[in-house]
């Protein structure tokens, strides 16, 4: 079945999840005023699966391959995906030229108002009276799942996918991983990264040495590079990689021990 579109507005308005007076907090503290627009929202899978909302990377929109393979593979898994796109994106597709991405602050608002719109589409479980989406999941791919790590405890979300988590720029100085890295140390929100072990912005001998918080899981992706692909010679197929993350992201969502038992998830910032 084709994704479906749901476009801005509905009830539920413009208000953001996290605002005025919810028991979440964050390192990251934003508002989402009244203005931010609320975005379009890219259905897959059924109406009542358990939502996981999804943000696209930094220069591929929600419907880039990647996205669009996961959002269909999750979705035959029992998934709710639900993508949307920053401004700036939405901008490069009426025309604007390849613009760089919004400044954080923008960038957090947004997967405010992101969460505020799965909400007013009605998804299964976005959320509940007290506001919020304590039953919604997000994540995204690269810098979405970055941005979404920021304003996960704030917006009271149930869990948190990180698909190839940006911990700093390829051929940076490992110490540029400070600013990526800090508000993870104390992250309340269940979170789970999947990621290749041949990703130019964090390897396994790289990520064991950032101090995180013990409710971060990471998943390692044999051969994968930052989109999880594998090299020819290493004997294994994209299509085998994506399908690993599929599982392994369903069975975090719906807490399937069967599917995904924790010993093949190390733990991360422990030996």
């Amino acid at each position: 079945m084709p994704p479906s579109r749901v476009p801005p507005g509905g009830s539920g308005g413009s208000g953001a999840p996290g605002d005025g007076g919810g028991s979440g907090k964050s390192s990251h503290p934003v508002e989402a005023p009244a203005a931010s627009p609320l975005p379009e929202l890219l259905f897959d899978g059924p109406a009542d699966g358990p939502t996981l909302v999804l943000a696209h990377g930094a220069g591929a929109p929600m419907d880039s391959p990647f996205l669009a393979a996961m959002a269909a593979g999750l979705a035959e898994r029992g998934l709710r995906v639900a993508r949307f796109e920053f401004s700036y994106m939405r901008a490069r597709r009426q025309g604007g030229g390849r613009k760089a991405p919004d400044r954080e602050p923008e960038l957090r608002r947004a997967w405010l108002a992101a969460i505020a719109a799965a909400g007013a589409s009605g998804a299964s479980g976005a959320s509940d009276p007290e506001g919020g989406g304590r039953r919604l999941w997000i994540g995204g791919k690269s810098l979405g799942g970055r941005i979404a790590s920021m304003i996960a405890d704030q917006a009271s979300v149930r869990g948190l996918v990180c698909l190839g988590y940006p911990f700093r720029p390829p051929g940076a100085d490992p110490s540029a991983a400070a600013r990526r890295t800090a508000h993870l140390r104390d992250l309340r929100t269940p979170t789970l990264i999947v990621q290749g072990i041949r990703d130019p912005f964090g390897g396994p001998d790289e990520v064991a040495g950032y101090a995180l918080s013990p409710r971060i899981r990471v998943h390692w992706i044999e051969d994968g590079d930052h989109s999880l692909k594998p090299r020819k010679s290493s004997g294994r197929t994209e299509a085998q990689n994506l399908a690993e993350a599929m599982d392994v992201v369903a069975a975090f969502v719906r807490g399937d021990q069967k599917l995904a038992p924790l010993a093949c998830l190390g733990v991360a910032g422990q030996d």
